[in-house]
């Protein structure tokens, strides 16, 4: 496995792949890895059958999506170990760049992408300011400097899979988007870096996040009124002990209000358990 921490050198190693016809797959991620990240390695591999595939993976701790308050200082790094998971993986390049490579002017001067308010001002957008533009302006980034054919991302941040959907139709970006499902733990927990953070105690409970949603997306699928569903699923959160940041009932496609004969819909949530925030959601569809 090549390991870049400049742009140069990878442009270089890609340009070179690309001449031989190769699809070059990219994953970028801020390290900490789990099988979940492994998982999107995986995915973009499968997307493509009829070319060799590169698999690229990038390690960014970007504080551009980071609030003030916010755990930049503490997120979990753990560089060598991800290493070595990457190359038993048989990934062919991981790239990681400092902050002074994506930001040479500094955080604050840098060029920003900022995404409709539509879509990037509300959920997690509301409850963290900023950070879909952080997201936003670093894939793009990244996406320059790599060039990938294809990039894959987690559909445990939804939200963010689709502001990057629409970076990519907006700006012309000659890459397909593909997503991978969550993965979960035993009990249902979405494999998360943050999940860290959680004492045994809470972790022991954690699983009971997931289940809420289950039972939210049941009772709308069995034709319960959704803001009714919602108002019981915040409830039963909070009697398992999770403060509650949101809980809504959205269309997949863009995020917006459900409107009378929409089917394909999509159930998220955002609590706190103790210090760590978790965050879920579940695509379903009803039957008109």
């Amino acid at each position: 496995m090549q390991i870049h921490q400049h742009a140069q050198p990878l442009r270089e190693q890609v340009a070179e792949w690309k001449a031989q016809g190769d699809c070059i797959a990219f994953v970028p991620t801020m390290g900490n890895l789990h099988d979940g990240h492994l998982s999107l390695v995986e995915a973009a591999r499968r997307e493509q059958t009829d070319s060799n595939v590169r698999t690229i993976v990038s390690i960014f701790v970007n504080p551009m999506q980071f609030g003030e308050n916010e755990d930049f200082d503490t997120y979990p790094r753990t560089l060598e170990d991800d290493t070595r998971k990457l190359q038993q993986l048989g990934v062919d390049m991981l790239y990681i760049p400092n902050i002074g490579d994506i930001y040479p002017d500094g955080v604050d001067a840098a060029t920003r992408v900022v995404p409709p308010a539509a879509l990037g001002d509300i959920l997690e957008g509301e409850s963290r300011p900023g950070f879909f533009t952080g997201v936003a302006t670093v894939v793009n980034k990244l996406f320059n400097i790599v060039r990938p054919d294809i990039a894959c991302f987690g559909e445990k941040d939804f939200q963010q899979l689709l502001v990057i959907r629409r970076m990519v139709a907006d700006l012309a970006m000659p890459v397909a988007i593909i997503s991978a499902p969550i993965a979960r733990e035993a009990d249902g927990l979405a494999m998360s870096s943050r999940n860290r953070y959680l004492s045994d105690a809470e972790r022991a409970d954690a699983g009971k996040f997931n289940l809420c949603l289950q039972h939210l997306v049941s009772e709308v699928q069995q034709g319960a009124d959704s803001q009714y569903a919602v108002m019981h699923a915040s409830q039963e959160l909070e009697n398992h002990g999770f403060v509650v940041d949101y809980v809504v009932i959205r269309r997949q496609q863009d995020l917006a209000v459900p409107e009378p004969g929409d089917t394909k819909l999509v159930a998220l949530a955002a609590v706190w358990l103790g210090k760590t925030r978790l965050i879920d959601n579940m695509c379903f569809e009803i039957n008109k």
